[in-house]
């Protein structure tokens, strides 16, 4: 599997069609990418979030720690608009995860996994779309979350990020081929979600910890918008 790939570029193509090039959740998907990206910084151990605050309607407070620029520009540039000030998670969710669909797709053309096409709709409406180009990582991806839900094997600390991401946006049930639905699939499905990954991530409470208010507060979010829409 690749291990040069962000955890947003592999939930972004995971969410991806890959015939239609249209992405899963796309009324939500600043959260979801903002999720990752909150995720990725906690597995890097540049964010904490203060237990000390009333999560409220906003959620926690994320905070950054740590010193030294991150090898990765989409990710420092998550951590400078953090390092601002302390604000709740659902606020950082949408700071962060506005607009991160572009420079991520473009990203994922540049290393040759979807291709960019533009069409007219009706005649009249330009459209952009992202079809699979190469499948290979797409495809470790989802035998790797398949092994984990279908199979209850232990996976790495990124795939359960990736698990508890689409789990609470609603998307997982969009992946194909699509998961042998359970009682049993749909239990793990919600303990990686609640952030119980098991011997994943030992060491990283404080990713757990993001991952499972990520989660709750995209859901949260996400049941609105629903009910809004």
């Amino acid at each position: 599997m690749r291990s040069d790939t962000l955890i947003v570029e592999d939930v972004m193509l995971l969410l991806l069609d890959d015939e239609r090039g249209t992405p899963a959740g796309a009324g939500t998907l600043h959260y979801i990418l903002g999720g990752a990206m909150l995720v990725e910084l906690a597995l890097r151990g540049r964010i904490e979030t203060d237990d000390t605050s009333r999560p409220g309607v906003n959620g926690a407070k994320v905070l950054a720690v740590g010193d030294g620029p991150l090898p990765d520009p989409l990710l420092q540039a998550a951590y400078d608009k953090i390092a601002r000030r302390p604000q709740g998670v659902q606020t950082v969710l949408l700071t962060i995860g506005a607009g991160l669909w572009k420079p991520v797709t473009e990203r994922l053309v540049e290393r040759g996994l979807v291709r960019s096409e533009r069409k007219r709709v009706l005649g009249v409406f330009r459209t952009t779309t992202w079809p699979a180009e190469d499948t290979r990582h797409e495809a470790e991806l989802r035998h790797a979350i398949h092994a984990a839900l279908e199979g209850g094997e232990s996976p790495d600390a990124r795939t359960a990020a990736v698990i508890a991401l689409l789990s609470s946006s609603g998307t997982l049930p969009a992946l194909r081929p699509a998961l042998a639905w359970s009682a049993e699939v749909s239990a793990r499905a919600k303990k990686f979600e609640n952030g119980d990954w098991g011997a994943a991530a030992v060491s990283t409470a404080m990713t757990r910890h993001a991952a499972a208010i990520t989660a709750s507060s995209a859901a949260v979010s996400i049941t609105v918008i629903t009910t809004i829409t």
